[in-house]
């Protein structure tokens, strides 16, 4: 289809551009009221995820009052665990909780390899998303990367040392393999699916990349990320590992178009490592939102010029931040709109 905007996909694919585009992950929650008017009127977050309409209504509303140059699907990684056969909880001020979770070989075979229909609410929030969009900007569809999923099948909530799941790999790592196999097969089936649905670009989060030692990282986590970059042709791919600078020459080689970089990645040592034929995204630590104005353009027109004008997509180096000030994440996005080199 033809779009309004479309800087992001020719950012991805390398073409020129005549601005750096940007959005924000988390760029869909808790910063904007109109947002927290919507989810008032479900039982929680997860009613949100799983409700087409709503889900459609919170992704566009950041294209509207922020002016971001691309929607993002809103979602949660964990929809594929629960297609799997693990159901979550989404436990307000604590976040995913799993009330089963992996422990031995029958827990793994019990997984069921899931399919994109499993997910017909996220891809029915798609097309509605792209008619309601109606061509503005890009639809980008996501999924986590398979070890931060296995992580949380393991661990069954967040952890600051996921240590369970790491014993996991060093006790049972045959095991480990087959699940990770299993989510990486269900991903694969799950992005597709929201190519098939209208999804324009896709984006995979590895959360808790950086939990893992480098040897540990090539054999359970770049392995299966390279599975999934291998197997999706159609659409530009972004892989965003967090904390896994250790990885970024390895990431260079994926098959995949973009690289996310967090906030406490060098900019010009990450372009040397990765390359020049991948898009950089990224990488504006999120508390430099907290800061005044005339700091928030300072800091974003510096990193803007490190990027350089080609294969550069702007956005933070995580998610946004609950008590950010909307008029300060909308002047970020701002700042880097008005940028010309």
């Amino acid at each position: 289809m033809t779009f309004k905007n479309d800087l992001i996909l020719r950012a991805a694919r390398g073409e020129k551009v005549e601005r750096t585009p940007v959005w924000l992950m988390r760029q869909a929650g808790r910063i904007l009221p109109e947002y927290r008017e919507v989810r008032a009127k479900m039982g929680g977050f997860k009613e949100l995820v799983e409700t087409p309409e709503f889900a459609c209504e919170v992704t566009i509303q950041p294209v509207d009052i922020l002016g971001v140059d691309a929607a993002i699907i809103f979602s949660d990684i964990l929809v594929i665990p629960e297609a799997m056969g693990l159901p979550y909880q989404m436990v307000e001020a604590k976040g995913p909780w799993f009330e089963k979770t992996i422990k031995v070989a029958a827990d793994v075979a019990n997984m069921r390899i899931a399919q994109a229909d499993d997910l017909h609410y996220v891809m029915d929030a798609i097309r509605l998303t792209k008619k309601e969009l109606a061509g503005r900007v890009p639809l980008i569809g996501f999924a986590g990367a398979p070890w931060t999923i296995f992580a949380y099948m393991i661990e069954g909530s967040g952890s600051k040392t996921f240590s369970k799941a790491k014993r996991f790999l060093y006790t049972q790592p045959e095991l480990a393999h087959q699940l990770l196999q299993k989510i990486t097969d269900s991903t694969i089936h799950y992005l597709k699916g929201q190519v098939l649905a209208g999804a324009d670009m896709l984006q995979l989060f590895d959360s808790w990349a950086g939990v893992l030692s480098p040897e540990q990282y090539n054999e359970f986590a770049l392995k299966y990320i390279s599975q999934i970059c291998d197997a999706i042709k159609d659409v530009p791919f972004t892989v965003f590992a967090k904390d896994a600078h250790f990885a970024r020459k390895q990431m260079g080689m994926l098959s995949c178009d973009t690289i996310g970089l967090d906030w406490t990645t060098d900019i010009e040592e990450s372009r040397a490592l990765i390359g020049n034929t991948k898009t950089l995204q990224g990488n504006m630590d999120p508390c430099l939102l907290y800061a005044d104005y005339s700091k928030i353009k300072l800091e974003t027109q510096k990193m803007l010029k490190a990027f350089g004008p080609h294969r550069h997509i702007a956005n933070l180096g995580h998610g946004l931040y609950p008590d950010l000030d909307k008029d300060k994440v909308k002047y970020f996005v701002d700042t880097v709109k008005e940028f010309r080199f």
